[in-house]
């Protein structure tokens, strides 16, 4: 068993660590799980509906991984992403390819002509249902996978001092459905899930603390030392950390306009 000058060593190794191109949390591989038991496949469900003709749009694509792994034909692509070090990755990436990619916050105005779309995805991103709506064709397919208001509190609370408020308080699926029926769109399809997200190594928590500052703000190693080691009892004890995710899950279908 490893003293706590050794144990804060490697913390503030991760701490230092915690930087990722695109969305790729292989880092802490092996040492986590959250999403693997979620009672819908994002994927399937992109697949199930697109066809090799549809334009399709990609809001907030992180690095692009998702979006060329539908091995869609490029010249149908689109994909927004506002983040600086995807934006970049995303232009090495997928402008070579033809893709056209635009950089753009999900939450904003999309920099593309009305009617441009069969179907725009989202998944953890950003979105304004009339923004969608004014893209899309009609009869034209919005899916979204995102992260609910409640994700992650447990360990919100395990980690930080002063906890803060729920960090996007309208996420929630009640909440994004009614907004999408008021902006014109049918709903075929919409679910709702609270799962487990497992820790076996509190290094890879720092480190997952720090990549989702919005949902850990102020986290630091220095500042919350006594709680690590707290967390550092429980694996101990338990041999497991343990939190709650919150996801939901919408398809929506545009109406004639």
């Amino acid at each position: 068993m490893m003293n706590r000058e050794e144990l804060v060593k490697i913390w503030l190794q991760e701490e230092e660590a915690a930087h990722i191109h695109g969305w790729d949390f292989s880092h802490i591989k092996g040492r986590y799980r959250e999403e693997g038991d979620l009672p819908w496949n994002y994927e399937a469900l992109v697949r199930r509906y697109l066809r090799p003709e549809m334009k399709l749009l990609d809001i907030d694509t992180g690095g692009g991984e998702f979006l060329l792994s539908l091995g869609h034909p490029c010249h149908n692509l689109a994909a927004t992403e506002n983040y600086p070090p995807n934006v970049e990755l995303c232009r090495e990436r997928l402008l070579p390819l033809g893709v056209e990619f635009r950089k753009a916050d999900g939450g904003g105005g999309l920099p593309f002509a009305e009617d441009s779309f069969d179907m725009v995805i989202n998944r953890h991103g950003d979105f304004r249902p009339d923004e969608i709506g004014r893209v899309l064709k009609a009869g034209g397919l919005f899916i979204t996978q995102q992260v609910g208001a409640e994700n992650d509190r447990d360990l919100v609370e395990l980690l930080l001092n002063d906890v803060p408020g729920l960090s996007f308080p309208q996420q929630y699926l009640g909440i994004a459905r009614e907004a999408f029926e008021k902006a014109g769109f049918s709903v075929m399809e919409a679910r709702e899930a609270f799962q487990t997200i497992k820790f076996w190594d509190v290094g890879a928590l720092v480190w997952f603390a720090r990549i989702i500052e919005w949902e850990f703000p102020g986290f630091t190693v220095e500042n919350c030392m006594e709680n690590l080691f707290h967390a550092q009892e429980i694996l101990e004890r338990q041999g497991v950390i343990e939190g709650r995710t919150h996801r939901f899950l919408l398809v929506v279908r545009r109406n004639e306009k």
